[in-house]
């Protein structure tokens, strides 16, 4: 959990080094990024945005967007190589699946076209998990 929201925080600096913007627009330059597969909730993006204004990393300009401070140019190492990772625990990737399965089901109660050509796929997926749960 810790290595996705240190991701989301790189992320979220390097979108801003580009060009101020507010919530809404990283959400949906995330979403768009990702193909539709990821768009973050706004709780854990304002949330994010209000750390990193505590930190002095960014700043909220007069158009309520929000842009890097000079200390966050100059305390940046941007690093846009793989991450190093040590291997997952079975806890960590739960609670990823977990994620993936919240939002398919938010998928599934607000846009179904998008879920719908995968319905086969996610049974398979489904029915293989189903078997690990059997003695």
């Amino acid at each position: 959990m810790m290595q996705k929201r240190r991701g989301l925080r790189m992320l979220v600096l390097s979108m801003l080094s580009t060009t101020p913007k507010n919530g809404v627009e990283i959400m949906n330059e995330i979403e768009e990024t990702t193909h539709g597969w990821w768009r973050p909730s706004p709780g854990s993006i304002y949330p994010l945005l209000n750390q990193l204004t505590e930190e002095g990393l960014v700043k909220k300009t007069k158009d309520e967007k929000y842009e890097l401070t000079d200390k966050a140019s100059e305390q940046m190492e941007w690093s846009f190589g793989p991450p190093s990772t040590k291997p997952q625990t079975v806890e960590e990737m739960l609670n990823e699946i977990t994620s993936y399965v919240s939002y398919f089901e938010e998928l599934s109660s607000s846009d179904q076209s998008k879920l719908t050509p995968q319905m086969k796929r996610l049974k398979e997926i489904a029915e293989r998990l189903s078997r690990l749960l059997k003695p």
